[in-house]
């Protein structure tokens, strides 16, 4: 073999070595790229992923929201819209049971707003299944309404009567109005707080679609009493409610907590000191592990523009103590 041949040959065999080690690189430079990109995603919460749109104050959600805090979620975002013109929220109003299945079934729906929080089991739901829990928080306390028809001479009840009514051992031929027949939060809230587990008498009960029909219901009805969030009838300074507010009229609720033969309304002083009965929570549910746009409405639900907003609307803010207290100067 002469020199020009062993040159060709070595030539040949560095090529082919060559040729390998650049198809091992391109294979390697793939492989970690492929890394990279499973790394980014489980980092960001998979279905869940921030983009470039995505942020506290700018980019678009859908959340979905007990149906009977309407009006005061409603507010909530028209004025965080308002300071955040790059933000737009858009709120499904439904049966609280549904917000929650939406909260388990939809990859879209980041944050929920319902009467409770996640129980043990649904922490463990979301731990196993999305590596992490859903953060959760009661922004206000809110009250269910015992509303009766304008005719109604009797706008005075007890918790015993509205007991009675509902398990049906009542001899009164009145009838409880739902926003729902077996999945709103009201309903829930008659259940466990009201009848502490004993099932609803279904000759004693009507569920209608919403808040808004009960309302009307009892308008036309004088034999039956409606129960409503009050956020859809506590605020005398909202058009809608006083129009609301022609229609029906709310009802003295028995004060177990104030002694004997006292009656209270659902106004706020009497909701955050507990002096009215029928109180319940409002909370948030976010499912959502970095800093998007879910995590920056709740934080201004639970901060001062949000919880004045709660304040303004006569629920009772649960983060803020906006109490005026009196004050004197040395």
């Amino acid at each position: 073999m002469g020199y020009s041949d062993c040159t060709e040959g070595i030539r040949k065999i560095t090529r082919q070595k060559m040729g390998r080690y650049f198809k091992i690189t391109l294979i390697v430079v793939r492989l970690f790229g492929f890394l990279l990109m499973l790394l980014s995603i489980d980092s960001c919460g998979g279905p869940h992923a921030r983009t470039d749109l995505d942020t506290t104050s700018s980019g678009t959600i859908n959340i979905s929201v007990d149906e009977s805090f309407k009006p005061i979620i409603d507010s909530e975002i028209k004025v965080f819209e308002a300071l955040y013109p790059n933000a737009k929220i858009i709120a499904h109003y439904k049966p609280e049971a549904d917000c929650l299945r939406d909260l388990v079934k939809d990859s879209g729906t980041r944050l929920v707003i319902v009467t409770r929080g996640l129980t043990d089991n649904e922490e463990l739901f979301f731990k196993d299944s999305l590596k992490f829990i859903p953060s959760f928080d009661k922004v206000a306390n809110d009250a269910v309404a015992v509303i009766v028809n304008n005719q109604s001479e009797d706008s005075f009840i007890t918790m015993n009567k509205i007991r009675a009514l509902l398990e049906g051992s009542s001899a009164d031929k009145e009838k409880v109005i739902f926003d729902g027949s077996n999945e709103t939060s009201t309903v829930r809230f008659a259940v466990d707080s009201i009848l502490r587990g004993r099932p609803l008498n279904n000759d004693k009960v009507i569920g209608l679609k919403n808040s808004q029909e009960v309302i009307d219901y009892v308008s036309n009805h004088n034999d039956v009493i409606g129960l409503v969030g009050v956020s859809w009838v506590g605020n005398k300074e909202d058009t809608t409610q006083i129009s609301f507010l022609k229609k029906v009229k709310i009802a003295s609720v028995e004060c177990s907590a104030c002694g004997s033969d006292i009656f209270v309304k659902p106004y706020q002083a009497n909701i955050m000191y507990k002096r009215y009965p029928l109180v319940r929570g409002l909370y948030y549910i976010l499912k959502e592990n970095y800093d998007g746009l879910g995590s920056g409405f709740a934080n201004f639900l639970s901060q001062e523009k949000g919880q004045l907003i709660f304040r303004r609307a006569y629920l009772g803010p649960a983060k803020i103590d906006f109490t005026l207290r009196e004050a004197t100067s040395d």
